[in-house]
């Protein structure tokens, strides 16, 4: 006698042999026991979780010969059921729908079920695969669906329910099976090693478990080529080496460098695992797992039912779950899962992967926008310059060339030295995570953006010296006002701008003051370092001598006639005026220069 792979062998007879699909053989049972038997069924699910074996035993226990009606159960001893069961009974057809999917065969089909059947109660058609069959042969087998005679029963198994057309799936049950949980195929396999007398570490059954994904018949197959390999004792080591798989304490220790910022390590994991034959594409769906598991034991816990993992697995990926946030965790899945993707199309896959695996690296560096927004990235970065100087010395770009210190030998000193004095809006986020965490109380320095270059530190200095009353006489307060609006237009701040446009200015002593429509807290928010660089400086320009300028709370809002061609909303009231005096909007545009194309007010909209 020929041999019979386990899928076949231990292949369900009954419907309390099914395990995972307890839903769709409890309604199945309780539909026969009620005589409520449809005419048509599609079973839709996952590839090897059981659609064409539950059709076979729902056939056999609608044409069992027991009992004069279907039974619950089928008998599995009688004629009919014995010949289901091997696939050669006359009133139970089983067609492959992907060699056999044109109009033809289903003309051939339809005019069969005119007859009745030759010997059991009802002829039943089983067709896998069904998707594939064409959109010209579902519409002939419409009618036949719509108004079947009594004798006929369609079943029909797929792996695409959506691509059946939705006027055959409103004519039939349809009954959505569920992947085979972990547990479940664990226990399915020990039962089955314990029958087949091999001896299996719960190591090598969770291994199988795993490739299996979800699939009962996928990880019988891996354990019949498992047996085949090492006989009646199935190891760990067997079992990695056929599926191909890195074991998590690899996982483990890429994680581990990631944490410690050690890229070397992470290009020697990769490199030997290499070498050693692993591929790129599984290795980097292996990390989408793992990852996927640590992100799972952060949010719900390490005991979660949502882990259908092994203990061992368990236990590594909590330990992952301590040393990173959710939100580095869930950026490193996300950097994982495009790298999978892109390993998919891309000719040089190893450069890719470690490509992808540096950017774990680097991810936990990256700072969120709301705290780039807030400023406290620039000042911490650039503490450690503060304590070189005095505050006034820090503040002057022409100062701070003057006193850097000499090159050290040290690279990473030098780049960080380098990212304090760069004329861009600011030092590396890398540099600046890097500076907040070695110092987080350090002094808040004063830092210049690179349209506030062009400004003299003679014209940013505030006066702390009274001006004389003779002189502040001569200054006008609407040249000042002009003068300052279009210099926060020439410098980009349309925003700031605005909102002083809008307020009401006075000058008393050496201070020019502006009451703006706005809290004391959006105040402070738009009249930021820089902004208010920029405002001292026209201000100093236009009447010749240092001033000092606050904004404050409390103003009224009106329309001057405005200083330049450009239109500005005068409307302080509508859904576009209360955009643009929000903080959050005003940071936006001030750092990256947004601009606000359209305002959807949603209470306006009730």
């Amino acid at each position: 006698m020929s041999y019979q792979v386990l899928a076949r062998k231990y292949r369900p007879q009954k419907f309390s042999d099914v395990i995972g699909q307890d839903h769709v053989t409890r309604t199945l049972k309780n539909a026969i026991e009620q005589q409520r038997i449809a005419h048509g069924y599609i079973f839709s699910g996952h590839r090897g979780i059981g659609k064409t074996t539950i059709a076979r035993i729902l056939a056999m226990a609608l044409n069992c010969r027991s009992t004069d009606h279907p039974v619950a159960e089928p008998c599995g001893v009688c004629d009919s059921c014995r010949e289901i069961r091997a696939g050669n009974a006359v009133d139970v057809i089983e067609i492959d729908a992907a060699t056999n999917r044109g109009i033809d065969e289903v003309r051939e089909l339809r005019e069969a079920a005119r007859y009745r059947p030759a010997r059991d109660r009802f002829k039943i058609w089983i067709l896998d695969e069904a998707h594939q069959i064409t959109d010209a042969a579902f519409n002939a087998l419409l009618k036949t669906l719509e108004e079947p005679p009594s004798h006929v029963i369609f079943m029909m198994a797929t792996t695409q329910p959506e691509d059946i057309p939705q006027t055959i799936r409103s004519r039939c049950q349809h009954f959505s099976f569920h992947a085979v949980s972990f547990d479940d195929i664990v226990g399915q396999l020990r039962d089955i090693a314990k029958q087949e007398g091999i001896r299996a570490d719960e190591v090598a059954l969770s291994m199988l478990a795993e490739a299996g994904d979800g699939s009962m018949r996928d990880a019988l197959s891996i354990m019949d080529q498992a047996i085949a390999s090492c006989g009646d004792a199935l190891s760990a080591e067997v079992v990695r080496g056929l599926v191909g798989t890195v074991g998590s304490d690899i996982l483990e220790d890429i994680m581990d460098a990631v944490a410690r910022n050690s890229s070397e390590d992470v290009l020697r994991t990769v490199d030997r695992l290499l070498v050693e034959g692993q591929s790129a594409q599984h290795f980097a769906r292996q990390m989408v797992r793992f990852l996927r598991n640590a992100l799972v034991a952060k949010v719900a816990g390490a005991e979660s039912p949502l882990l259908q993992i092994s203990s061992d697995e368990r236990a590594r990926v909590s330990r992952v779950a301590e040393r990173f946030s959710e939100e580095d965790l869930t950026r490193f899945l996300q950097i994982m899962l495009r790298t999978h993707s892109d390993l998919g199309y891309k000719q040089e896959q190893r450069f890719h992967l470690e490509l992808g695996l540096l950017k774990l690296v680097h991810a936990q560096r990256l700072l969120p926008l709301e705290q780039l927004l807030s400023g406290e990235v620039a000042r911490s970065a650039a503490a450690p310059a503060r304590s070189a100087g005095s505050p006034a010395a820090a503040g002057s770009p022409a100062s701070r060339s003057a006193s850097a210190p000499p090159r050290a030998s040290n690279p990473e000193a030098s780049h960080s030295r380098t990212a304090a004095v760069s004329p861009f809006k600011g030092p590396s986020p890398f540099e600046a995570d890097r500076s907040r965490k070695s110092e987080p109380k350090a002094e808040v320095p004063e830092f210049h953006e690179p349209r506030a270059e062009a400004i003299t530190a003679t014209a940013i200095a505030v006066a702390e010296e009274p001006v004389p009353a003779t002189e502040i006489a001569e200054i006008s307060i609407d040249a000042l006002r002009n003068d300052v609006l279009a210099a926060l237009e020439e410098a980009g701040q349309q925003m700031l701008a605005h909102n002083l446009e809008t307020g009401e200015w006075s000058l008393h002593g050496n201070e020019v003051s502006v009451k703006v429509a706005m809290s004391q807290a959006m105040c402070d928010v738009a009249l930021g370092d820089v902004p208010k660089r920029n405002v001292s400086a026209a201000i100093a320009k236009s009447a010749g001598k240092p001033l000092k300028f606050k904004m404050v709370s409390g103003g009224a809002q009106f329309s001057p006639k405005p200083t330049s061609s450009a239109p500005r909303p005068t409307n302080g009231a509508g859904a576009r005026s209360r955009a643009m005096s929000d903080p959050v909007v005003q940071r936006m545009q001030e750092k990256f220069g947004a601009e606000i194309r359209s305002v959807i007010d949603h209470k306006d909209r009730g």
